[in-house]
């Protein structure tokens, strides 16, 4: 449950970057309202997730996957060019998150982990 509350704390990542963009410097009121909601709930998540996940593989993934997402839609909506090197580098993103997920992490017998 951890890790699906920190791939929904990444897309509120992505949901909050792009809402900061359309904002305009945050004067406009519907993608400002957006930003510091998804931004709230993006960080809650992250929260959440860093109970059980240790706090370097969480951030990791969090930003990973929130940058990636959000450079996909930037690219999708035309607010960034597209180019077959940056879906490649993208992909090579989604990749590392992915090994993160596979390595895993250690945990004592009261199945904490090994953090801190």
């Amino acid at each position: 449950m951890p890790w699906l509350v920190l791939l929904a704390s990444a897309v509120l990542e992505a949901v909050w970057a792009s809402a900061l963009a359309a904002s305009e410097g945050l004067s406009r009121p519907g993608p400002a309202v957006l930003f510091l909601v998804a931004g709230a709930l993006s960080m809650v998540g992250l929260a959440h997730a860093v109970r059980s996940i240790p706090i370097g593989t969480a951030y990791a993934v969090w930003t990973g996957l929130g940058a990636a997402l959000t450079v996909t839609w930037a690219m999708t909506t035309g607010g960034e060019a597209f180019s077959v090197v940056k879906v490649a580098l993208l992909a090579g993103i989604v990749g590392a998150v992915i090994g993160l997920k596979v390595v895993g992490h250690p945990t004592d017998e009261a199945g904490r982990s090994g953090a801190f």
